[in-house]
């Protein structure tokens, strides 16, 4: 990583960023403030302005999708953006206004459905409130007569037309007063009281006594006649609605425009943002940053092209961004780096390594031929039908290249969808069937489908779980490399040969004495030697960094205590079986009860539903299995051997879209 300086004339800003943000060469660091006889241009309006437009587009589409659904399949989620030729850019600038006029107008729209719908919640509740009174032939605010005074409202209980009466006079005999029941039911009467103007105040506190309340929306019409111009506003409201939504959904249309004009302000937005953080002076303004060195060649040609500017280049820091370059294997496991951390400055670029484990090991676990090759042709297809972004594209290598391992796997354990073939030959003829003979059952006079697997996992578990150490060691002893090659670099010898040399001679003299154990007593005798001395080395050199001799003995001998965790390392790779055995055991039992009904046209369909549904759970749990269980193996067991990570990945200007992207060829 380089870092660069680009000095150029403040009239050629515009041309000079746009290319920069199309060939995303440089990273641009932004610093707070400006340097000695420089200063910044304030641009924070205008780009709150591109902000806020494509908060409105993101708006629009938003109501669009909600009134008129895209149609999509889960399969589109693969599909990677637009390409467009970089003159339409232009073309979306010309148009922009139009478009967020139209935003606008369906933002409005959606206001209007909104308020309907509030207001239709307002007539709903004084419909519900003018329910009981609709046997009442006087409006609901009638306070009385020259004579009479009337009092119209709710009581908490219920009452009959005597209970009312006695109710008042026991509250106050003295008072005249005639009643009307309107409504009545548990905890609740609506009423009608008549009494003489000269008795209103003794018939208010008599009512009030017995909780007497007035309606809350009182109308000076008529209860039936308010209920049925409610129902007219109702109707009202809800074709002004079903029109509102009718014409946003004829602007279902404009969805594409609308997106690529999103992405178009999106792109104005971080420019005018990268803006704000440069230096500028009366003629001239200061590009800072950082560029891969494989393109400052590439970076210099551009900016001598488009505007009249110096270019500089210098050694990056330790501070510098991180950007990984690896070949068409390893490039797809770049992600499951960075998910983990970026390289720091004193790292080796781990993903060569990472990625030959982790579809080594995903395949093991994964273990089956038939699943293998669905991953193969699925994501092929995804790939050749949906021509996915970047990022996407490597996800689907990634699992195309565990395809790959899981069939080579699946093939060395003779499982193709467990025992599909096998079970299947087993219904139509009623003979029994195996998969295959491996090498350690060769004599079974049982009919074979194929004869090409090495080791069967449920009848050779133990070698295959000696297998899977063995695998471990290897993969430790990698990791163990890496950090012999990071100390190198570092001119930290000691560090190299003592700390992680002897430890790795170490681990090969134990599994060269394991290996003795089986074959030959002379590898026992090479493999005691080997890790004896490389112990005695370790006691000699682990407490270097002690005082005293006493300090470094036992710093010495309390660094063989190690060995445990490097056990407990190895025995984590146990997993492989574990994992490898379930999806074939899982597998078999699926075509087992696929099997159970034989081969009438009822048991045909039922060997159909189970194995396509039963397989298909397989897939998903036991795939979900090996790249979590194969993540761990690498985060875990290789990279705390080794690698430190913190970088900070390498974050180009470029034009940061969501719908559109610029052809590559342009």
């Amino acid at each position: 990583m380089k870092t660069v300086r680009i000095v150029a004339l403040r009239q050629d800003r515009k041309r000079l960023l746009e290319h920069l943000q199309d060939s995303a060469l440089v990273q641009i660091t932004k610093s707070e403030t400006s340097r000695e006889g420089f200063r910044r241009v304030n641009v924070t309006s205008q780009m709150q302005v591109f902000e806020r437009n494509v908060d409105l587009t993101q708006q629009t589409l938003k109501i669009l999708d909600n009134v008129s659904p895209e149609k999509t399949s889960m399969l589109d989620s693969f599909r990677g953006r637009r390409e467009i030729d970089p003159d339409e850019i232009g073309e979306l600038a010309s148009h922009a206004t139009e478009v967020m006029e139209l935003c606008s107008k369906i933002i409005d729209l959606d206001k209007l459905c909104a308020e309907n719908a509030a207001e239709q919640i307002r007539i709903k509740t004084q419909l519900a409130q003018l329910e009981s009174w609709q046997k009442l032939d006087i409006p609901l605010n009638t306070t009385g007569t020259r004579s009479t005074a009337v009092f119209i409202g709710s009581l908490p209980a219920q009452y009959t037309e005597q209970g009312l009466k006695e109710a008042l006079a026991a509250e106050n005999p003295k008072l005249e007063f005639e009643t009307e029941i309107q409504y009545s039911e548990s905890g609740l009467t609506n009423a009608v009281v008549f009494a003489p103007q000269s008795q209103k105040a003794m018939a208010e506190e008599a009512l009030r006594a017995l909780g007497f309340a007035k309606p809350m929306s009182p109308t000076h019409k008529i209860p039936k006649d308010k209920a049925e111009l409610l129902r007219k506003k109702q109707a009202q409201l809800t074709e002004s609605t079903e029109q509102a939504q009718q014409a946003i959904a004829g602007y279902a249309d404009k969805r594409a425009i609308i997106k690529d004009t999103q992405d178009y302000f999106r792109i104005r937005s971080d420019k005018y943002n990268v803006i704000n953080h440069l230096d500028h002076s009366k003629h001239v303004f200061v590009i800072e940053g950082y560029c891969p060195e494989e393109d400052c060649e590439q970076l210099e040609v551009l900016c001598n092209r488009v505007a009249t500017c110096a270019v500089e280049f210098g050694e990056a820091g330790d501070d510098a961004p991180v950007k990984l370059k690896n070949n068409k294997f390893a490039e797809p496991a770049q992600g499951i780096l960075t998910m983990y951390a970026s390289p720091g400055k004193t790292d080796i670029d781990p993903t060569p390594v990472l990625a030959f484990f982790f579809y080594f090991f995903f395949g093991m676990m994964f273990s089956d031929a038939g699943y293998g090759l669905l991953l193969i042709i699925g994501t092929a297809l995804l790939i050749k039908m949906y021509k996915p972004d970047k990022k996407m594209y490597n996800n689907l290598k990634l699992f195309q290249y565990c395809g790959i391992s899981t069939t080579i796997w699946g093939l060395v354990f003779g499982s193709f969808f467990g025992d599909a073939p096998a079970a299947i030959a087993r219904l139509i003829t009623g003979e029994e069937y195996v998969m295959a003979h491996t090498i350690s059952n060769m004599s079974d006079p049982t009919p074979a489908i194929f004869i090409t697997p090495i080791i069967d996992p449920q009848k050779d578990a133990l070698p295959l779980m000696i297998i899977s150490i063995a695998f471990g060691l290897l993969h430790i002893l990698v990791g163990m490399g890496c950090k012999f090659i990071v100390c190198l670099r570092q001119k930290d010898y000691a560090g190299a040969f003592f700390d992680t040399g002897l430890w790795m001679l170490l681990l090969i003299g134990f599994a060269v004495l394991a290996a003795g154990m089986i074959t030959t007593p002379v590898l026992i005798t090479v493999g005691a030697v080997i890790a004896i001395a490389c112990a005695v080395g370790l006691v000699l050199t682990q407490g270097r960094g002690k005082k005293g001799i006493v300090g470094k003995a036992i710093g010495g001998l309390a660094s063989l205590y190690d060995i445990t965790s490097y056990i407990s390392d190895l025995l984590s790779y146990s997993r492989l079986l574990a994992l490898g055995l379930t999806t074939g055991v899982m597998a078999q039992v699926f075509n087992m009860l696929a099997t159970m009904l034989g081969t009438s046209i009822p048991g045909i369909f039922f060997m159909i539903l189970i194995f396509v549904l039963g397989h298909l759970i397989n897939i998903g749990l036991n795939a979900l299995g090996a790249y979590v269980h194969t993540m761990r193996l690498q985060y875990v067991e290789m990279f705390s051997k080794f690698y430190e990570g913190g970088g900070k990945e390498f974050e180009p200007f470029s034009l940061n879209t969501k719908y559109i992207k610029i052809q590559e060829d342009k």
